[in-house]
């Protein structure tokens, strides 16, 4: 069974609580989930609830005035999976990348001026 992560604000913010968002296959129940969850992150789940987002609506058509009408995107079958105290999944951890520190063009016009 494929689960991945899904990456929005609301999974960010959801992950202080311990709570990790995963998009599952429609059908899986929340064990498998669990299990899998486990498996593909060495982590222990403790509790696993799941959501049904249904598809938007969207228009297509076949042609200038052929067949107009309106269908429907695939649903998703949401997860949030609490993980037991103590345990990340690094996926949701944003790396630190520390920028070199960048000088004023104000203090270097000031040194440009000081030195003739």
């Amino acid at each position: 069974m494929i689960v991945r992560p899904m990456v929005s604000e609301k999974a960010y913010a959801e992950e202080a609580k311990r709570i990790y968002m995963f998009v599952a296959e429609n059908g899986a129940s929340k064990q498998e989930i669990a299990k899998t969850v486990e498996k593909q992150y060495g982590v222990t789940v403790t509790d696993v609830r799941t959501a049904v987002r249904k598809g938007k609506k969207t228009k297509f058509s076949r042609g200038k005035h052929a067949y107009p009408g309106t269908t429907f995107r695939a649903d998703k079958l949401i997860a949030y999976v609490t993980l037991k105290e103590g345990d990340k999944i690094k996926i949701f951890e944003e790396e630190q990348v520390e920028e070199p520190a960048k000088e004023d063009k104000k203090s270097k016009k000031s040194d440009k001026k000081g030195d003739k």
